[in-house]
């Protein structure tokens, strides 16, 4: 994936990076873009299988089982620490909106097309026009990064690696500690929510600020659910400041303060006090550099449209064609689809809210999280890593649970490796190299299921080994000592 990037990876059109002999070779030579092309899906599938077979090899996950998940999660990052960025070039956005702080301008209110020689930076050029959706803290890191580097692309892209590289090092701190509390395997939960490619791929090759924003919102987590709530809020509230999409968590955060067996006036008077201090802390934060509340427009005015391959955009899309072919309004019935979909996500948060075992107020808030995500009409990959390490740390069975979780990380790699390659459009290449990825991901996933004598049988079986599901079930019905 590492030398994969160097030729199809994102680079900044100002990087003194894209004048060098080797990156000049493999950039614009049809060649060197089709072996780029070629390694670095090749690299991502093999990521992939490495992520399954670590897995079995841990066998009952007992004895010294965190060490080596650690070790693994080290070992497959550093590469991808200092690639080329893949899969995503949002990093870039970052630095312009790093550059607009810098100015004095307001990324609430402007999209880095305000900048000079803003196209320059790598960005998109979706973020031209658009207002930034992160909250205060990350901005404040965004405005530290430029600077320090001046807006040099290559040294921001890594400062701003290396920052959420500090989000995936408080998810492998913080994951362990709150899967014991639930008696499930500590070491386990790691591999599911860390060591898996999506998460790795998205949050160190990406570089996207989710990783900083789960960190906190784990590590938060755990604190709340080990009676310090404030502390807990405080991180929960950190979360917020990165993306205001964790704001979800503040509701199941009061849950852990109230206590079991507290009374509705309690859990409404905690409600109230927990929001009361984690607002009161952003609309502070606000302050500097005049931000206010612009942030908060990311939760009451979400982004329009859908993704195709979100179950709201999938079957909105059916039910359109179906529509049309009837003669009847096919999109409107599309749209109204997705909004009793997004709603339903809403009403199954306020259940979850009201109903249900105190001591499983952390699962409450992953099912939560999940059916806000999963619901919404526009779904990116890294989206589902949001939730994923709440239901890891609260247990994954081994079944369909996991084999859910094995399609939906396989089905987001091969999705993004040949979603976004960086290719000049003047190089000539004899074949179509989003096409080429898309065949090389889709037959080494049918190796995976059907030739590998290893990760067949966990893939059909849904078993990791003949021991783990045993350990597994042992593990969920052990009692929890959250409280």
């Amino acid at each position: 994936m590492f030398a994969g990037s160097i030729g199809i990876g994102w680079i900044a059109n100002g990087s003194p990076m894209i004048r060098h002999p080797i990156v000049i070779a493999l950039r614009t030579e049809g060649w060197g873009v089709t072996v780029s092309a070629v390694l670095l899906t090749v690299g991502a599938m093999l990521l992939v299988r490495s992520w399954l077979r670590l897995g079995q090899r841990m066998g009952t996950w007992e004895g010294n089982s965190l060490k080596p998940i650690v070790a693994a999660i080290g070992a497959w990052s550093l590469p991808l620490l200092f690639a080329v960025p893949v899969y995503s070039r949002d990093v870039y956005a970052y630095i312009g909106q790093g550059r607009l702080m810098m100015e004095g301008q307001d990324p609430y209110d402007v999209g880095i097309s305000a900048l000079n020689n803003w196209f320059a930076l790598g960005a998109d050029p979706a973020w031209a026009e658009a207002r930034t959706p992160y909250g205060p803290y990350f901005l404040w890191m965004a405005h530290a990064v430029v600077a320090i580097t001046g807006a040099q692309p290559d040294v921001s892209v890594l400062l701003f690696r290396l920052l959420a590289a500090a989000g995936v090092l408080l998810c492998v701190v913080y994951v362990p500690k709150l899967a014991e509390l639930h008696g499930i395997n500590g070491a386990r939960a790691l591999w599911i929510a860390v060591a898996n490619p999506l998460f790795l791929i998205s949050f160190v090759a990406s570089a996207h600020n989710d990783a900083i924003m789960v960190g906190f919102a784990v590590a938060g987590t755990y604190f709340a659910a080990t009676k310090r709530p404030l502390l807990g809020i405080l991180l929960v509230t950190l979360s917020i400041g990165i993306k205001p999409a964790t704001v979800l968590l503040l509701p199941f955060i009061g849950l852990m303060w109230a206590g079991a067996g507290a009374s509705w006036p309690r859990k409404f008077g905690i409600w109230a006090a927990t929001a009361s201090i984690s607002f009161a802390i952003l609309v502070v934060s606000g302050i500097p550099y005049g931000l206010g509340l612009g942030w908060a427009w990311a939760i009451t005015d979400p982004t329009p449209g859908f993704t195709g391959y979100s179950p709201s955009g999938f079957l909105g899309q059916q039910i359109e064609f179906l529509g049309n072919a009837l003669g009847l309004p096919g999109n409107a019935m599309a749209d109204i689809l997705r909004a009793v979909m997004k709603w339903g996500a809403v009403a199954l948060v306020l259940v979850l809210m009201f109903r249900g075992d105190h001591s499983r107020v952390v699962r409450r808030m992953a099912l939560a999280f999940a059916a806000i995500v999963l619901l919404s009409p526009i779904i990116q990959p890294w989206y589902i890593l949001w939730f994923v390490p709440f239901l890891a740390v609260t247990g994954i069975r081994d079944d369909w649970q996991m084999r859910c979780l094995y399609v939906g990380v396989t089905f987001f790699v091969v999705f993004g490796a040949q979603d976004q390659l960086s290719v000049w459009s003047f190089v000539e290449v004899s074949v179509d190299l989003s096409s080429l990825a898309f065949a090389i991901a889709l037959l080494f996933a049918f190796y995976l299921v059907f030739l590998d004598i290893h990760t067949r049988r966990l893939l059909v079986q849904g078993k990791l080994s003949r021991w783990v599901g045993q350990t597994d079930r042992r593990l969920l019905h052990r009692p929890p000592t959250i409280r």
